[in-house]
């Protein structure tokens, strides 16, 4: 059975601002912010939430089936995924719009500011959950408005458990669609900003908002991440890297490694920990899809920092 995965395609250009983002804003001025970053350093990598996902589901040797909306430009992301054995069944072509555009710059420090052209990914709507066969799992992860809550529902309808997984998608919906998109889904993962954010707009708490899931999932950067199930907050420890080279993407591998988990049925601490290391793994590579590994070699790295395997 496969992982259906909705969510965006899209071409991220990456600029390194070789400083500090808080050395040039000045707080006071805000209101008439006016800053030019100098980024020496560019590229271009294949992204956007649905194709990092399946990236890494993929090598974690799960079943992933992409669905999502793509424009005109998309020739050479197709031809990717052709190369890495990724269906491209579920995803439509829209005539003249672009690919999603992602541009993000980030500092020293981690910290990224994001531009995002949607384009194609406004038509998400176009297509439908019942159009994917053989599908136990899946995911709404940030798409185009209308296509998340569509697809939201017709998980519900289809009796399909799903992940909510709003990232940068959140500011689009109000408090009554985020309890709307709660109450449908099985399972929420969210960063520690996007948690705080849902508690606001919702009026409920972390721990309210868990009592109707399977599972409420937070990551916290280096502090690791929680995951609210059964009535318990279970602690899930980050896994240390030699060198952090590139946050982009870093969430989606986690998310993989978490969909993994849930196909294969396994436990919360053993599922939080093989989404760590996804994490972790990529967060030591530029780019969202560039870390390069088997299977075998990914059941030995989480044997090696945690004692046991995940096979």
């Amino acid at each position: 059975m496969h992982t259906l995965i909705c969510g965006s395609m899209a071409y991220d250009n990456i600029m390194v601002f070789p400083d500090r983002f808080k050395n040039h804003i000045l707080p006071d001025k805000i209101h008439i912010l006016n800053v030019s970053f100098l980024v020496p350093e560019m590229r271009r990598e294949f992204g956007g939430c649905a194709g990092n996902i399946a990236y890494s589901l993929h090598l974690l040797g799960g079943k992933p089936l992409i669905m999502a909306t793509v424009g005109d430009d998309f020739a050479p992301y197709a031809d990717r995924l052709g190369q890495l054995g990724l269906s491209r069944a579920h995803i439509r072509q829209v005539a003249g719009t672009y690919t999603g555009q992602a541009f993000i710059t980030t500092d020293l420090d981690d910290n990224q500011i994001t531009a995002f052209h949607p384009g194609a990914m406004s038509f998400s709507h176009q297509n439908h959950v019942a159009d994917a066969q053989d599908v136990s799992l899946g995911i709404v992860s940030p798409d185009g408005r209308d296509g998340m809550i569509q697809h939201a529902r017709e998980f519900r309808e289809a009796g399909i458990p799903f992940v909510f997984d709003p990232g940068q998608g959140m500011p689009m919906f109000n408090g009554e669609e985020l309890l709307n998109f709660v109450e449908q889904a099985d399972y929420v993962t969210v960063n520690d900003y996007e948690a705080q954010l849902l508690q606001e707009r919702t009026g409920r708490s972390l721990e309210m908002l868990a009592k109707g899931l399977k599972a409420l999932v937070v990551t916290l950067g280096g502090k690791g991440s929680e995951i609210y199930a059964d009535g318990k907050r279970i602690e899930i420890p980050c896994v240390e890297v030699d060198k952090v080279v590139d946050p982009t993407g870093c969430g989606d591998a986690y998310r993989a490694g978490l969909l993994y988990g849930l196909a294969q049925g396994m436990d919360w601490e053993l599922t939080g920990r093989l989404a760590a290391l996804m994490g972790a793994v990529k967060i030591a590579r530029r780019g969202p899809q560039n870390h390069v590994y088997t299977r075998a070699e990914l059941v030995e790295m989480f044997k090696k920092h945690f004692g046991t395997t995940f096979e």
